[in-house]
């Protein structure tokens, strides 16, 4: 079972794309 970027942002109770950007963001 995976875990997409929808549960993710569901499970941290915010949107998609903010969820996105903070899994993508991780340069620091």
């Amino acid at each position: 079972m995976s875990i997409t970027i929808r549960d993710v942002a569901k499970l941290a109770g915010v949107s998609v794309s903010t969820a996105s950007l903070a899994l993508n963001d991780r340069d620091y």
